[in-house]
């Protein structure tokens, strides 16, 4: 398996096309619109501070994640990651989350965080798998006050 950058136009449709429900789609990156339009996935790279990746194997791609950058916090947060339907329950995700971290990590940034929906069982599960544990309660309370949902939030171990 290899971390490659996004490539928009090449990608973009594929990803879109991963969630099978407008359930998923909410846990996944929090819209309520179902289908996800490819364009609303390839707009997401037009962030200065959003850095889209995937993870191949030879052409196929398994896995989807970005890296938000704060470099004013030297800070990084993962965001958006999602497992090709067929590629899940193998540690396709473990390895996207362990790959993302590691390059937020060689471009210098200190701290790396996550949120993850409360009702995301298996994304918990594999986030922890690839390092992450939970932030204090206190911090994870001041981050949830202007958020929609009281997100778990998770930091890198390592970081």
């Amino acid at each position: 398996m290899e971390l490659r950058p996004f490539a928009v136009a090449a990608d973009a449709a594929t990803v879109a096309s991963w969630p099978a429900s407008a359930d998923e789609v909410a846990l996944w990156c929090g819209l309520r619109e179902f289908p996800v339009p490819a364009r609303v996935v390839a707009g997401w790279q037009l962030g200065e501070d959003v850095r889209g990746h995937v993870l191949v194997q030879g052409e196929r791609l398994l896995a989807y994640g970005e890296v938000w950058c704060d470099e004013e916090e030297d800070e990084a947060e993962l965001a958006r990651i999602i497992v090709a339907p067929d590629a899940r329950g193998r540690g396709v995700g473990r390895s996207l989350v362990r790959g993302l971290a590691g390059l937020a990590l060689r471009v210098g940034y200190t701290e790396i965080f996550m949120r993850v929906h409360p009702g995301n069982a298996a994304a918990l599960r594999c986030y922890r798998g690839a390092g992450f544990v939970p932030v204090d309660p206190a911090l994870a309370a001041e981050w949830n006050a202007p958020q929609p949902v009281s997100y778990v939030w998770l930091r890198h171990a390592g970081a």
